[in-house]
């Protein structure tokens, strides 16, 4: 579990922080750089079994990456948004005043 931004500063010094946030600057770790080794790989096994005369343009990475934001035809609407914070409030035990 990761700790707070307090907990953090307890732990490192200003330097030390500075350290890590430049290390990561260089070597990026995280979902986002995994997504992307995944892509090429996958874009690579993709491009040399893809039939040329179906598909003239080579897969991206990107093609094969999960979407961080959603696309415009699946914007979430205020139901959706309820619906959420209720299945988040039921998953913590919260109780709905809705219904007294």
């Amino acid at each position: 579990m990761g700790c707070s931004v307090r907990e953090l500063l307890l732990r490192f010094d200003s330097r030390e922080l500075t350290e890590w946030m430049i290390f990561h600057d260089m070597e990026p770790w995280g979902a986002e750089p995994a997504d992307l080794r995944a892509g090429i790989v996958a874009s690579t096994i993709a491009n040399v079994n893809r039939d040329h005369k179906k598909r003239s343009q080579p897969y991206k990475p990107e093609d094969f990456m999960p979407r961080r934001t959603p696309a415009e035809s699946e914007e979430q609407t205020p139901a959706d948004h309820l619906r959420i914070i209720e299945l988040y409030n039921a998953a913590l035990g919260g109780e709905d005043l809705r219904k007294k």
